[in-house]
């Protein structure tokens, strides 16, 4: 069975930001992931974390003026020391609180940009963020994220990540595989799954094409989970949507593979 966790970014807003790993202990999770943790400290966190039994599962790293419109920055020539120092940041918290794994999300490439400034960039920082993660026994992963909602987004097909791996080359580093994302950019979820199984150290899924619940829209994600366990997928599976009416009502899905129960 997977192991579902909760987006502490997306689930449980109805209540301020550490109050949401209180939520989602009494809803039954296991095991939280948060886009960008450090709104709190790290040490306050980790009290939450103890208090409830949770493991923090996946991070982001410090990703730019998020509330002004960035979503990352490794990708971004010219702030490569401000990229550096929150992958530092980054693996600071990830220690703190035990954290596996961290995402350095790669950021929006401008209109009429040389790309190749952007590809020569990105796999410099991937290789600095993995080789200094390693150090601390901490897995990297990259994720592709829809043109259609972030449009101009550096890192959009499964083929550019599977070049990105292999140059990069470093064995910490991971696919992170969002079912919303591959099934607006790709379809065929189930067939890249099997295809890039080896390689994927994260799970993320919601309903498309409206970002809800995985138990609405045009992916069956009973179906995926079954798909998830019969090749022996043994990472964490977290839920990273909107809800539709509130977090609790809507844990069906999550419930079904075992959460509360």
């Amino acid at each position: 069975m997977p192991r579902i966790g909760a987006n502490l970014s997306f689930m449980f807003t109805e209540v301020p930001f550490l109050d949401r790993y209180d939520a989602a202990a009494k809803s039954g999770f296991k095991g939280v992931e948060a886009l960008l943790p450090y709104e709190a400290r790290a040490e306050d966190i980790a009290a939450r974390l103890r208090a409830n039994g949770l493991q923090q599962v996946l991070l982001n790293t410090p990703s730019g003026n998020w509330d002004g419109g960035e979503r990352g920055i490794a990708s971004l020539p010219g702030r490569e020391s401000e990229f550096r120092e929150g992958v530092k940041k980054a693996l600071d918290y990830a220690g703190a609180l035990g954290c596996p794994t961290i995402h350095p999300v790669a950021g929006i490439m401008p209109p009429g940009a040389e790309r190749a400034r952007f590809d020569a960039t990105y796999r410099e920082n991937l290789a600095f963020t993995a080789d200094l993660a390693a150090k601390q026994n901490v897995a990297v992963t990259i994720e592709l994220i829809n043109t259609r909602d972030i449009p101009g987004f550096f890192l959009r097909d499964l083929g550019q990540m599977r070049q990105v791996l292999a140059d990069v080359n470093r064995a910490n580093l991971k696919f992170q595989f969002d079912t919303y994302h591959v099934q607006i950019m790709h379809g065929d979820v189930t067939k890249h799954f099997e295809a890039l199984f080896q390689q994927i150290g994260h799970i993320q899924v919601s309903g498309v094409p409206d970002r809800n619940e995985p138990d609405v829209g045009e992916l069956n994600h009973d179906w995926l989970f079954r798909q998830f366990d019969r090749l022996g997928y043994a990472g964490w599976v977290c839920g990273e949507y909107r809800p539709r009416s509130g977090t609790v009502a809507g844990l069906g899905w999550a419930k079904r593979w075992g959460v509360g129960g």
